[in-house]
């Protein structure tokens, strides 16, 4: 059993529009965003809150991040090819004549501030800066490489994008940009100071929810966090991490799917002492529970994935790091306690060097291993994502100047808005087969963990292709409408592929909602069980303090549960415990209903 220390006070997590609205061309630091976020749970909306604490444009920036997610996506540094310009190197003195001529004031050490109009003339898909954090950049190369196109980019072009940039990015993902694109800093003096805008309906709605949400401890239940985050998030941080595919079947029925099966507890064995502790793929934990690989934590809290590390650290569980992570992966790894185990999750790149290297770095950064992400072969609609974009910021025009296409645009592509599901997905191979088990054996030698199984049949050529692990799941129904849910996936394998448990390490993540879904899950054979959604609302309405209740809260559930059906530590828990609803007599019983022992 873990025993993490919360603290008591309702850190509430205000939407990112406040934390990250710019004064001048500096930006906050973490740091101070932190602060910012935390004191708005106690004195949002107070007279006597600073201009910089106040609701203004909290819900306007969010906005904006609804557009940046239909692009801007200059993804961490690992999955961009590096843009290399003609011009410049990585001299001094090749950096210094490209600024020489441009308006701006040149200080006294030599380094030359551009002004904020010299900018504005660079506003054009054949010549595009943006600014970011107080830095100009050239992206016009970059413009057709962008994953989620370039109509976004175009859209800022000549502007201060920082606001739509930060939210969706690590603080590296301009590290592939050619030093020759660095422009240089904005001169902060020319650059206007942004209007004063009134607050938003939702700005007042998500005001009001956070002083009525109640303090951490005070959650009892995992869908508490869920209730709770649909009330304080943003409109964008909700509808991205409540999407699914098209009508939602899927993802309903992983959780519904838990009600099928009930317990078969046995009576008279000591419960006084027992263990949650187990293993999975070589990696030790305190809880049977693993935080799934999930996107976008700072849409819901300035320090996004880092606050998922630091509570899982305190809690004794794993973590999946996800690739499209909104903190670096410098940042999540030094965030570890020593001997920390994480996985680190994969999308193969459709520039295979560019796997190569992360392969490499994450190995040489200490990861324990590697997750294979298979169940995104191609794109899905994320209804809810989707539809959040279309009210939020319609689809820029595929236009300059409402001239017609822009040059170079393609006219067949679609005009919807792209969620940020799309936006930061568009560098990933759709070419994928078995072959690529292999590739990634050559790049790394850690356990290699299949995740997105899907039927008994891929399951046993998991266990033929030498992987340590996998994990039953269909990206938590934000993929194909109608997939079989995990769970009912896990019965069948009992059922009709037994032998395959002892073959390699079987987890299984979607529809998770309680620590007796745990159990049920343990019982017929996984040797851990994931939570992707959830660990984010916790993440979102609380941070790090939210993480660490979430796994409190399935402690608790977890212990009871199993210490109520006679069942002290994991290796006590038996396919005979758990099994279809109603009566086992007939088409229902179970086959280890003629085999148990009593």
């Amino acid at each position: 059993m873990f025993k993490a220390t919360l603290k008591s006070s309702n850190t509430g997590a205000r939407s990112l529009g406040a934390a990250l609205r710019p004064k001048s061309a500096s930006q906050p630091s973490t740091a101070v965003r932190v602060q910012r976020w935390r004191a708005s749970s106690t004195s949002a909306l107070s007279a006597s809150s600073s201009s910089s604490l106040s609701l203004r444009g909290r819900v306007a920036a969010a906005a904006v991040v609804g557009a940046a997610v239909t692009g801007l996506a200059l993804a961490n540094s690992f999955l961009i090819p590096t843009v290399k310009a003609d011009d410049g190197g990585n001299s001094s003195k090749g950096s210094k004549s490209k600024v020489d001529h441009l308006e701006g004031t040149e200080q006294a050490s030599g380094q030359k501030l551009v002004s904020y109009e010299e900018v504005q003339k660079h506003a054009s898909r054949d010549d595009c800066w943006v600014i970011i954090d107080g830095k100009i950049y050239d992206v016009t190369d970059f413009l057709d490489q962008h994953p989620g196109g370039a109509e976004i980019i175009l859209a800022n072009a000549g502007k201060d994008a920082t606001k739509i940039f930060k939210p969706l990015h690590p603080p590296d993902a301009l590290d592939t940009l050619d030093p020759s694109q660095h422009i240089g800093p904005v001169d902060p003096l020319s650059v206007p100071e942004p209007e004063d805008e009134e607050p938003t309906e939702e700005d007042l709605r998500i005001e009001e929810a956070r002083k009525q949400m109640p303090p951490v401890d005070a959650m009892l239940l995992v869908d508490d966090f869920e209730q709770w985050g649909e009330k304080v998030l943003s409109g964008t941080a909700w509808n991205y991490y409540k999407s699914a595919a098209d009508r939602e079947f899927t993802a309903d029925e992983n959780q519904n799917a838990f009600r099928r099966y009930y317990f078969r507890p046995r009576i008279l064995r000591d419960a006084t002492n027992g263990s949650t502790n187990t293993e999975f793929v070589g990696m030790k934990t305190a809880l049977p529970v693993f935080i799934s690989p999930a996107a976008m934590a700072k849409l819901g809290h300035p320090l996004g994935e880092v606050n998922l590390t630091k509570g899982a650290g305190r809690c004794g569980i794993v973590q999946g790091i996800s690739i499209n992570a909104s903190c670096s992966l410098d940042e999540i790894m030094a965030a570890r306690q020593q001997g920390q185990d994480v996985m680190f999750q994969i999308y193969l790149n459709k520039d295979r060097q560019a796997s190569i290297t992360l392969l490499e770095k994450v190995t040489k950064l200490g990861a324990s291993a590697i997750i294979f992400t298979v169940d995104t072969p191609w794109r899905s609609k994320r209804t809810r994502d989707v539809r959040a974009k279309t009210q939020v910021a319609p689809p820029p025009s595929n236009t300059e100047g409402g001239k017609g296409p822009a040059a170079g645009a393609d006219a067949s592509a679609s005009k919807a808005p792209l969620g940020v599901s799309r936006a930061i997905s568009g560098y990933q191979d759709t070419n994928l087969t078995w072959k690529d088990i292999d590739f990634i054996r050559q790049h790394t030698k850690l356990p290699i963990i299949v995740k997105g199984i899907q039927s008994m049949e891929d399951a046993e050529l998991c266990a033929e292709a030498g992987v340590q692990g996998i994990i039953l799941s269909n990206h938590g129904g934000r993929q194909c409408d109608f997939a079989p849910a995990p769970i009912d996936l896990l019965y069948e394998m009992r059922i009709n592929r037994p032998h395959l448990f002892g073959k390699l390490d079987v987890m299984m993540d979607g529809g998770v909602r309680s620590g007796s879904d745990v159990v049920k899950a343990l019982a017929l054979g996984a040797k851990a069980v994931g939570l992707g959604r959830s660990f984010l609302y916790a993440n979102g309405t609380h941070g790090e303090e939210g993480v660490v209740r979430l796994c409190e809260i399935l402690e608790e559930e977890i212990t009871n549960t199993m210490r109520n059906i006679g069942a002290n530590d994991i290796k006590d828990l038996k396919p005979e415990m758990v099994g279809p609803a109603g009566p086992w007599v007939g088409a229902n019983a179970p086959p280890w209903t003629k085999t148990a022992k009593a």
